[in-house]
């Protein structure tokens, strides 16, 4: 590898035993990778402050005690609780997850991480890079949205590289950091039905079909007429969900693909995936795991809600008020619930039944309290990952649908997506 000498210098310890174990990290990465040299990076959102173990806490703690500094502005993931609702997940029955994802919550913000909590820091503009910015993503949609959305350049970086890659602001230039790396290899050709084309459950079917089709590979699809941020957030939580995709193309909506050419590089893809309409039902249907019945719970916002989502949900509420067995949890961030409780929306889903979480998910473990038995939601992560991590029945449905079904206190579902 080429380091400068400034580089080597981190390496050597010449700053101190943080910035050389972050270096040394940095530096097996881009060999473990192939890279010969490093890029600076201008920004980085991580997931190591988000408690997953004794592990991530001691690292922790060893980077604070050592005096790191960062070197971009760095902003942190969803953690495992929300200090605002201790009864998501109670301490008294969680002692060491809970004290453990406290404790990790206050070095963050005490090494200068600006405390976002949130794994959609691209909805607020402190958080949102452009185009060919090289930046640290960590959380897998939204390195799938910073690349494909926005533009911007980031490998998806595991825990404990990507505070490292910020504190010494560097890293690997290998994969979507270089142009090559981001030209697609895998043509997803849409044939659908204008009805199907126009379902908004159809985003969060893409990314599955994405992720399970294309799985490391760089895609690009043909064929959709549009798509909102809020489509385009589902489609890149689904397709890292379902397999490995940290970047993908639609040809005249993301900004590398005014063109298949331009997608490509003029190159003819490896592979060509017809989408059509009985790929996209079958797809739907492995979304849920029961059709009829009660419902328990209700969880909207993986990814985090939008102000846009919340405006749908209001406007879809109107003046009914959920089921009294019904469970409904709607997570979002900080910043985005402060856009809400300006526009009154609070006070609307509060009086409905409605409680809204900060800074975490209700399909992580522990457990959220009151998310059992059969579980609705409208998105394909949360149904993805649910049934196997919380042992729920979970049913993947439209807003309207979830909403319907929250107020009915049973399932209550519309057509099936190109019926």
């Amino acid at each position: 590898m080429k380091l400068t000498d400034a580089e080597a210098h981190w390496l050597s310890g010449g700053e101190g035993k943080a910035q050389q174990l972050a270096m040394r990290l940095v530096v097996a990465a881009a060999e473990a990778s192939g890279a010969l040299e490093l890029v600076p990076i201008d920004f980085a959102h991580i997931n190591s402050c988000h408690y997953s173990g004794k592990l991530s806490l001691d690292f922790a703690e060893f980077l604070l005690a050592e005096g790191a500094q960062l070197s971009v502005p760095t902003h942190t993931n969803a953690s495992l609780v929300d200090r605002a609702t201790p009864g998501l997940r109670p301490e008294e029955d969680f002692p060491e997850e809970v004290a453990g994802a406290l404790r990790l919550m206050d070095i963050y913000e005490q090494l200068g991480c600006t405390p976002m909590w949130s794994c959609a820091p691209y909805q607020q503009s402190e958080g949102r890079p452009g185009l060919g910015q090289q930046i640290v993503g960590s959380e897998s949609n939204a390195v799938g949205f910073f690349n494909s959305v926005l533009g911007a350049r980031t490998n998806k970086y595991g825990d404990l590289l990507d505070i490292s890659a910020a504190i010494v602001g560097r890293v690997p230039l290998v994969g979507l950091h270089t142009a090559e790396g981001r030209l697609a290899t895998h043509l997803f050709e849409l044939q659908l039905p204008d009805e199907t084309l126009t379902d908004p459950r159809l985003p969060h079917v893409l990314g599955l079909i994405l992720g399970r089709g294309a799985d490391t590979a760089v895609p690009v699809i043909v064929g959709l007429p549009a798509a909102e941020e809020d489509d385009l957030k589902a489609m890149a939580a689904a397709a890292a969900t379902a397999g490995a995709v940290e970047m993908f193309h639609v040809v005249g909506i993301t900004p590398e693909a005014p063109t298949l050419d331009d997608a490509t590089g003029g190159r003819v893809p490896e592979l060509t995936t017809l989408v059509d309409a009985r790929l996209v039902s079958s797809t739907l249907g492995s979304l849920s795991t029961i059709a009829a019945g009660p419902v328990s719970a209700v969880c909207l916002g993986t990814p985090h809600f939008s102000i846009a989502e919340f405006g749908e949900l209001v406007r879809t509420l109107g003046q009914a008020h959920t089921h009294p067995s019904v469970t409904v949890i709607v997570t979002t961030s900080r910043s985005v619930w402060a856009e809400v409780q300006l526009r009154g929306w609070n006070t609307l889903l509060g009086a409905a039944g409605i409680e809204v979480v900060l800074d975490t998910c209700t399909y992580y473990l522990p457990r959220s309290t009151g998310v059992t038995g059969t579980v609705m939601t409208n998105s394909a992560k949360w149904a993805y990952y649910a049934p196997g991590m919380l042992q729920v029945d979970v049913v993947f449905a439209s807003l309207v649908d979830c909403v319907a079904s929250a107020v009915a206190g049973k399932i209550r579902l519309s057509d099936e997506v190109g019926a």
